[in-house]
């Protein structure tokens, strides 16, 4: 069984799966808004597995319910029924607190609208999820460093997101959430503001990513992206679509 919880003083950052577990399970998931007398539904009894490992591609058409499916997997959203294990940790009995030192420790996300801290430089944008493990600020200049220049932004790196274009954002949300080498990595729509070129170098660094190891789970409309994931799941109406 991987739907097993944690002992109160159990440190999330040291927790693994069990052998042959998912590194991501759902088992039920429903996510609803009150709706008048009634709820309207945008997630319906979502049973899903994610193998360590895997490069998945999440598609369906708009509304269907891809994004909140990736917010729910991130640990951005709390306000939904049924079971999730992540990383060998059953979320759903997690307090806040341990669920955000979970995706801290272990998920970076690439945001479709960015979300950079607009008082924050480009350079610290990046830097933060180190800071949130705790890595040396010898050890993060270096890492830093080595990610603005993979980017091609280091002319960038004093500039705030508002002086950047939407594309120069996007890059600066994929180098942030890459910089702490995570398990698992969530990206909405993460070439939607690049040109063409750039959108492919994005998709072979996350290809070269996965082949090192990392779990890749993205939301997209391009067949072209989903092409460089090994699986694609879709969803209708808020349903996974099996047919």
């Amino acid at each position: 069984m991987f739907f097993k919880r944690a002992s109160a003083d159990s440190a999330v950052d040291v927790r693994e799966p069990e052998p042959g577990a998912p590194v991501m399970a759902l088992r039920g998931v429903d996510k609803s808004f009150p709706a008048g007398a009634g709820q309207t539904f945008v997630l319906r009894r979502i049973v899903l597995d994610i193998a360590p490992g895997e490069f998945v591609s999440i598609m369906g058409p708009s509304g269907a319910g891809k994004s909140t499916l990736l917010h729910i997997l991130g640990l951005h959203d709390s306000a939904w029924s049924g079971e999730y294990s992540l990383m060998g940790h059953t979320v759903h009995t997690l307090p806040a607190k341990e669920r955000s030192a979970l995706q801290k420790r272990h998920i970076g996300f690439v945001f479709q609208s960015y979300h950079l801290l607009d008082n924050l430089t480009v350079y610290e944008n990046i830097e933060l999820p180190l800071s949130y493990r705790d890595v040396k600020k010898s050890e993060r200049q270096s890492i830093v460093a080595d990610v603005l220049d993979r980017f091609g932004i280091v002319a960038k790196k004093d500039l705030y997101p508002s002086q950047l274009s939407g594309g120069q954002q996007q890059l600066v949300g994929v180098a942030r959430a890459i910089v702490a080498s995570p398990a698992v990595i969530l990206a909405d729509e993460p070439t939607g503001n690049l040109h063409s070129g750039q959108a492919q170098e994005i998709m072979e660094l996350f290809r070269h990513l996965n082949q090192q190891g990392t779990t890749i789970v993205q939301v997209t409309h391009s067949e072209t992206n989903a092409a460089y994931g090994s699986r694609v799941i879709r969803l209708r109406d808020g349903f996974i679509d099996l047919s």
